[in-house]
């Protein structure tokens, strides 16, 4: 495995590994694990505009019998279809990480919350996608609704089953039978080491790593057990609350922003300061501030009329408040985004400027809050475009999680070698 940059502004990125993306979506997470240096040997996705504005950033039609990518810069081969028909047997020993943010609506707070009974929880292809190429390791995120506790008994069955994952489910067979199945056989110990994997699961908010959101989501990490990463712990929080207090309080934030201090903001008496960086505000992420690289947004211009310098960056008109409906606030955190058309459901994309008035963001004002690049392009309408925004995984989030994951996979497979 080549030597990793100890930047990220490297031009020339090197390779930590390869991936097949599930559930590919709009690209979040697939596009933080190609940051990480994990060339994407297939991507699979169901939705026409999600494959839309995949093409038109990064991918290209899988091709039956193609060779695959050579590097990171070639494009990443894409299938447009139902993944439960995908062959993975072709990549068997070949894959360093399976990646995917499984379908939420069977979990989320918002759905129907029929969990293990909606015909869209994909979990079992994430399991036979493992069976059929074997990789190192596993990235699955999910919402928070998967930890509730009607739902605990089937997440438990989750987590088992990645620990076991050859231990298949029969046809027939009930989910509950299988479970008592896999606890039989994790308590085994002659199991194949290359067929069991470790597995951590951490509730995360996006905020405390960067992303100018808040946005609390599961992620579950696997390893594969030979490969002694039993230890691998999840990355700690490098932002804070308390550190974004402290810096609105000092007025090293405000002169940042450029503007007068808020005394309404910031608690009387602040608790100690935790050392970490300050969370990212929707101010940073909209008018530069700790964003690296990028440009302050300008002011929208008129009802679809797109801004010259800037993708998706236009008005758009409608933008209401009222109880249970509030604006994103400047200086904080950006409410989660959701995937509701144009952020109805309760005020996730409208922005309260320091006028005092109100507008929709526009939707590279949101790609921002979800960490995209500028360069990304989302095809379609602009509630399409929102709800692709909404479903994705936080660039940043992802990339943090994915860094972490290859560099135990590069100790590991450094620890191989000289024991070899």
């Amino acid at each position: 495995m080549a030597k990793r940059s100890t930047t990220r502004e490297a031009k020339v990125k090197p390779e930590v590994g390869t991936s097949i993306e599930l559930f590919t979506g709009g690209g979040g997470l697939a596009y933080a694990l190609h940051e990480a240096g994990f060339r994407h040997l297939l991507a699979v996705e169901l939705d026409h505009r999600a494959c839309e504005t995949l093409r038109a950033n990064v991918a290209k039609e899988y091709s039956e019998g193609a060779p695959d990518p050579k590097g990171l810069r070639s494009k990443w081969p894409l299938i447009e279809g139902d993944v439960h028909k995908v062959d993975f047997t072709r990549w068997e020993g070949k894959v360093s990480v399976v990646a995917g943010g499984v379908p939420c609506q069977p979990w989320s707070l918002g759905g129907a919350h029929k969990g293990y009974d909606d015909p869209r929880n994909l979990w079992p292809e994430l399991f036979r996608t493992v069976r059929e190429t074997r990789p190192k390791a596993v990235i699955a995120e999910n919402v928070k609704g998967l930890l509730r506790s009607s739902f605990k008994p089937y997440y438990d069955y989750i987590l088992r089953e990645l620990e076991a994952p050859f231990e298949r489910r029969v046809d027939g067979e009930d989910w509950g039978d299988h479970d008592k199945r896999l606890i039989k056989a994790l308590k085994s110990t002659k199991a194949d080491l290359t067929e069991r994997y470790d597995v951590k699961m951490a509730l995360v908010n996006a905020a405390d790593y960067g992303v100018p959101q808040v946005r609390w989501r599961v992620v579950v990490v696997a390893f594969r057990k030979d490969l002694g990463l039993v230890d691998w712990t999840f990355p700690e929080p490098t932002h804070s609350e308390i550190a974004l207090w402290h810096s609105q309080a000092d007025g090293d934030y405000w002169e940042r922003a450029e503007r007068l201090p808020r005394e309404d903001i910031v608690p009387g008496i602040l608790p100690i300061h935790d050392g970490k960086q300050p969370w990212r505000t929707v101010r940073d992420a909209i008018r530069g501030g700790t964003t690296r690289g990028k440009k302050a947004l300008p002011e929208p211009v008129g009802y679809k009329v797109d801004h010259p310098d800037f993708l998706h960056h236009f008005g758009w008109p409608g933008a209401r408040e009222y109880p249970g409906h509030t604006p994103n606030d400047f200086d904080r955190p950006a409410k989660t985004v959701k995937a509701g058309v144009h952020g109805v459901p309760g005020g996730e994309t409208v922005l309260r400027l320091d006028d005092g008035s109100i507008r929709y963001m526009t939707v590279r004002e949101v790609a921002r809050v979800m960490t995209f690049p500028d360069k990304w392009e989302l095809v379609g309408p602009r509630g399409e475009q929102m709800r692709q925004l909404g479903n994705a995984v936080p660039v940043e989030l992802g990339r943090v999680v994915a860094d972490s994951v290859a560099t135990a996979l590069d100790q590991a497979e450094g620890s191989e070698l000289r024991t070899a």
